[in-house]
């Protein structure tokens, strides 16, 4: 049997009467990050991997079936009617609390730097708050949509939501994963304010989100040494402030135009973490300003992408699915200036990946899922075939597609 005969069932962008059918500039824009960021994780790692593993392209090969798997994950959310997320929204939700609760305990999760965010495997490893954050998206989205009402006239379904996010922002917090309780936090934030809560209510909830970042902060002594090393990393730039200094350093060392492509000179041991967090400070050293803006241009249009997809499925009643397609481009967004930030400067150093960019299995992988929903989404609200009830015939797909958009 056939492919198409498999999946006739359930139609998608990838198969229709008239062929492929996606939202080409975000996909070219995500493919072109994703490449990129082959190319950068091959430049930046090769001292590192050929140390550790004896080979100079150890960390390009897993990259790049990491990228094989992500794609084929993307085709997978592709293929799968919003309507089913929807459905198991709850379900997501439960998946989510069992793997943050999995992976602090001893014996399961593994600890790397002094955290445990990963669940290791014989080959690989799982992060679980990266799926966690796409499910809380998902679930929140139902919710929105279930209670739009309560949500928008009354305090009671203001704040029924944060009974779901407080235990899991706890969860991450116990990893510790700082980084991803505040993108977490963020998106839902601003998936409650999109779904129509008062400004009043979204202003109070801003202010006690001030409050507990600064009270966590507070509460740990190495999160207020970050803070206060930001500000002057040349302080301590062989301490506390070593590796935002070295970052500053490969800016510099960049220039214009920069000094070429592999041939940064603060990859080789000078700046820690230079395929994972620090990525893009090499990118800047390798590439220069200039490409490091044009890298930041690709980074903007694929997020501001993401929210127009929104835009058309909440103009196309799709509710659902624009509230997830909100959530998931607030997710790249808050990713995208938390890395920019740490790595210029702007923020204190924090853990966290960049998306599509960065070297990191879990992340990579749910980058490109996300990306494929978001595909699924646009296609969905464009051929008004976003229902689950409607039925589908060859005729449905005979008109051209409009890119027009």
């Amino acid at each position: 049997m056939s492919l198409r005969g498999i999946i006739k069932p359930y139609p998608s962008p990838l198969i229709t009467g008239r062929g492929i059918d996606l939202d080409f500039p975000m996909l070219v824009g995500c493919l072109s990050l994703l490449g990129l960021g082959l190319i950068m994780i091959a430049s930046a790692s090769t001292e590192v991997a050929a140390v550790q593993s004896g080979s100079p392209l150890y960390y390009m090969i897993r990259h790049l079936i990491y990228a094989v798997l992500g794609l084929g994950a993307c085709i997978v959310t592709m293929m799968i009617p919003i309507a089913t997320w929807q459905r198991l929204g709850w379900l997501m939700l439960l998946g989510a609390f069992g793997l943050l609760v999995m992976v602090i305990i001893p014996g399961i999760g593994r600890e790397v730097n002094g955290s445990m965010r990963w669940i290791g495997f014989s080959f690989f490893n799982v992060q679980p708050s990266e799926i966690a954050k796409v499910f809380v998206v998902i679930y929140l989205a139902g919710y929105l949509v279930r209670r739009q009402k309560e949500v928008r006239e009354s305090w009671m379904g203001f704040f029924k939501p944060f009974i779901v996010l407080l235990p899991m922002a706890g969860l991450l917090l116990m990893e510790p994963d700082f980084g991803a309780t505040v993108v977490m936090m963020g998106a839902a934030a601003a998936m409650l304010f999109l779904g129509g809560v008062g400004l009043f209510r979204f202003s109070l909830m801003v202010v006690l989100a001030v409050g507990a970042v600064v009270l966590l902060i507070q509460m740990q002594p190495y999160r207020m040494a970050r803070l206060t090393n930001f500000a002057d990393p040349w302080a301590d730039q062989f301490g506390a402030g070593y590796q935002l200094s070295q970052a500053l350093i490969a800016f510099g060392r960049g220039e214009w135009l920069g000094v070429g492509l592999g041939n940064s000179v603060q990859k080789q041991f000078y700046l820690p973490e230079a395929h994972t967090d620090f990525v893009f400070s090499v990118l800047a050293e390798e590439l220069g300003a200039v490409g490091s803006l044009c890298t930041l241009a690709l980074f903007v249009f694929v997020c501001i992408r993401g929210m127009y997809i929104g835009l058309w499925a909440e103009k196309a009643k799709q509710f659902f699915a624009a509230y997830v397609a909100y959530g998931l481009s607030f997710l790249w967004i808050g990713q995208f200036l938390i890395n920019i930030g740490v790595n210029v400067g702007l923020l204190p150093t924090k853990g966290l990946t960049l998306p599509f960019l960065s070297y990191g299995g879990s992340s990579l992988v749910i980058c490109c899922a996300c990306l494929g929903l978001l595909l699924r989404i646009e296609w969905e609200s464009r051929t008004h075939l976003g229902s689950e009830e409607m039925e589908f015939h060859e005729s449905d797909f005979v008109e051209e597609p409009n890119h027009g958009r």
